[in-house]
Formats: structure tokens, sequence, C-alpha cells
């Protein structure tokens, strides 16, 4: 007989599920604008709010050796001002009109948005009109942003414990690719930027062809049509922009090496793999593997290492999704003074059992759940539905509806085919091996 436990654990997985099954769904109409620009639109009328965003195909992998930063400074620099928007006054917009806004850049993307009380979308598509059509790019605006840029790389990375540990990785982990490098760049880049090189990179990469308008909430698809015309159509086409996914070649050894970081006390031990990009469906079954290992304090790392052998105070598995390659990433701090090879071994024997063992049904079922959960909750808000239709299109082949295929992606991978991702992409001859130091480690030698 079912105790009252399991009947409530019965209940909340068919809840979940049932839940999942209705948000699978969303609706979205689609289209190309004369000049290019993709345009994406959701209708929710369930509550007064929508939100408007713009996915530019740039990031950091568009730079070019010796100008890093750009994408990610072009993040703070719209938003400046434009020809119609005094210095300053865009941020004021959105605030005193009841909206919120925000921009971020990854090494593939940059993605801005406003989310406005539904009577606002028509501020919402001025805004981001003015963005695209005739931003303010002088040095006046460059030298500002490049002080934001700096303090902000000052406070995130330079003085962060452990902040330079996704550079230090990276660099070892690529070594053609443009990956190598982290989207905030060097400040050096920058300052020897010119103005003509920041106002070329713009009218390469900030185009209509290259970007995808998304909308989402309380609208008339019909009416926001007519808006989106009236403030984008004027926007000139750009000339294509092409980009070739440029090929590492397997790592054929472990690469060990150390890292000094003056700003922590707790050593610690990372090691990093090379994986499939995001469109691959390998690239889903690794993060699968990552919330197996290191997801919450259940999963295999955390319970074997801080609560059972009590020999970290962290351990954890990041499998950072990117276009074109991924980042599988282990780490851990030691506890009791553990040896740090001590730490690598217990993560290793976890990784080993994956690939030589099926994770139990309920472990499988478990996992499911979570990324089911996942998803809904990814699309709960109309920021979250418009940026995944804009992602689905930028990143899955012009696939908007990669949306309403997530679900079935993840019911489809098999407990084998989680033991094959392992047994395939974490070997720990293929991988880089980094001892992350004290600084005074380096002066005690």
């Amino acid at each position: 007989m079912f105790s009252k436990k399991h009947l409530l654990v019965a209940a909340a997985t068919a809840l979940l599920s049932s839940t999942a099954v209705q948000a699978q769904k969303v609706e979205y109409t689609e289209y190309d604008l004369p000049n290019g620009l993709h345009v994406i639109l959701h209708q929710d009328k369930s509550a007064p709010v929508v939100a408007v965003s713009v996915m530019y195909h740039v990031g950091s992998k568009n730079e070019s050796l010796n100008r890093s930063g750009f994408a990610h400074f072009f993040e703070h620099l719209l938003f400046e001002g434009s020809q119609n928007i005094k210095r300053g006054e865009f941020m004021k917009l959105v605030s005193s009109n009841g909206g919120q806004n925000n921009a971020n850049t990854s090494h593939d993307r940059t993605f801005y948005y406003e989310v406005f009380p539904s009577n606002q979308l028509k501020l919402g598509l001025w805004l981001e009109s003015e963005r695209m059509l005739h931003p303010v790019i002088n040095e006046i605006g460059v030298k500002t942003q490049n002080e934001v840029v700096k303090e902000e790389k000052r406070m995130r990375i330079d003085n962060q414990p452990y902040g330079q540990f996704s550079n230090e990785i990276f660099k070892r982990l690529f070594t053609k690719h443009p990956y190598r490098w982290q989207p905030i760049g060097s400040m050096a880049d920058l300052d020897a930027a010119k103005l003509e090189e920041f106002q070329a990179f713009f009218k390469k990469f900030y185009v209509p062809n290259n970007a995808v308008l998304s909308i989402a909430g309380d609208i008339d698809i019909a009416q926001t049509k007519e808006l989106v015309n009236a403030y984008f159509s004027a926007v000139p086409k750009g000339a294509p922009v092409e980009y070739k996914k440029i090929e590492e070649a397997p790592l054929a050894k472990m690469v060990v090496d150390t890292v000094y970081d003056a700003n922590i006390q707790i050593p610690a031990i990372m090691s990093a793999y090379r994986v499939p990009g995001m469109p691959d469906k390998d690239s889903k079954t690794m993060q699968m593997i990552s919330s197996i290992l290191s997801s919450g304090a259940s999963s295999k790392l955390y319970k074997k290492m801080v609560d059972d052998k009590k020999n970290a105070l962290q351990v954890g598995a990041i499998n950072l999704t990117l276009e074109d390659y991924g980042a599988y990433i282990t780490f851990a701090l030691p506890n009791n003074n553990t040896p740090l090879p001590t730490l690598l071994t217990d993560i290793d024997e976890e990784v080993a059992r994956l690939q030589n063992t099926l994770i139990s049904e309920e472990d499988y079922k478990k996992i499911q759940n979570q990324f089911e959960n996942n998803y809904v909750t990814a699309n709960s808000s109309m920021l979250g539905v418009a940026e995944n239709l804009a992602s689905g299109y930028t990143f899955h082949n012009k696939n908007t509806n990669n949306i309403n295929q997530e679900l079935d992606k993840i019911r489809s991978i098999t407990r084998q085919d989680i033991q094959a991702a392992a047994k395939k992409y974490l070997q720990p001859n293929a991988r880089v091996v980094l001892y992350y130091l004290p600084a005074s480690a380096k002066a005690a030698k």
C-alpha cells in the first residue's frame, strides 16, 4: 500500500507533469521585415504587462584578437542615448513610466529588454528602435563607459575571490576559438581602440538582419505589427553578417597548471572538458549530468564529499552551454586540509560511476522532473518567454518553435544517453586541471 507520503509525492509529480504539458505550447507569430529584422510576437493577456526585447547575434566570439571586450562594451554604450534621447535619459524614461530594463552579453549574443505596463508598448518599441537606428557613439560616451566597464571588472572579477577562474580555464581549454577570452575582455584592448573602431563594430553587427525583436505579453497582434513597422521599417539593412565556426582540435592530453590568486585564502581544484555546443542534443545531456552530480544537497558529489566524507567545503559541476562548444567544469574547495588531488579523485570516481553504471530509475525520474520544472519556471514570465523565443531562432537554426520542443528533448534523453555522454566527453586524459591557490602559496615556495 501507498503511504500518505507516497501519495503526496505521486500527486505532486502528476501536478508538475500536468503543468509542464500545459506550459509546453507557446503560441507565437513570426515574420521578417524587408530590412531583415526577425519579429516574434506572443500574446498573453493574463496580466497587463509586456516585455520588449532585442537579441543581437553578436558576442565576444565575434571580436578580433587584441580588440576583445567590444560586445560587452556595447551592452553599456548603447544606453548612452540617441539623436532623440539625451545622455542619461534612457533609463529615466523607463523607470518614470513604470518599467524595468537591462541588458546582458555572452560569448554569443547581446540581449536588451524592457518590461512595461502593456500601455507603454509604444515606448518600449521606440527605445529599442532608437538604439538600433541612430545611437550616439562619440568620444564622450566611449570614455564614460570605459570607466564604467573598468569598475565592473574590478568589482566582479579582479577583486572577487576566484573571479579569474573562468578566464584561466577558457584560455587553456581553447587555443584558437575566440571563446578563449571572456566577454568582459581586456581593458588594454578597449583603451587602445579608436572611436572609428567602435563605430565600425556597431555598423557591422547591430543591424536588423542580425537581430530578433521578440515581444511577449498583453498585446494585440495586428496593432503590434503596425507599431513594429512604424518604428523599425526605417532602419537600414546591414551587410550580411557572416561567422564561421573556428574548429578546435580535440584535447589530446591532460593539461595541468597552477594559478595563484591574491583574493583567496582557501585553495580549489578545477577540471574542465570541452563538450558540444547548444544546438547538439548532448549539450542538454551534459546539463543533466551536472545536475545529477552537484545540484542540491542530495546530489552525488555534495552528499559524498560535503556530508559523508566532510573533505570538501564546496563541490560542484557546471555545464556552461555556448553556441559553438560548451565547457563542462568541476570544482572543489577542501575542508580539513584535504589534499587537492584527493578531491579530484573523489570527483573522478563519481564521474566513472556514471560512465560504468546506469543511474537508477529513481535518480532518472528525479532529474527529469527537475528539468521539466526548470522549463516551466523559465517560461513563467513574459521576459522569459520573449528571451526563449528569440534564443530558439538565434541558436537552433532559426527554429523559434524550439521553445515548444524543449520538453520533448528532455524526455527523450535516456539513462543510456547519460551514460554514453559521460563516457564520450568526460575523459580524464582530455581535460584541463587547474590548481587554484592563494598567492601566499607562491610566496612560500
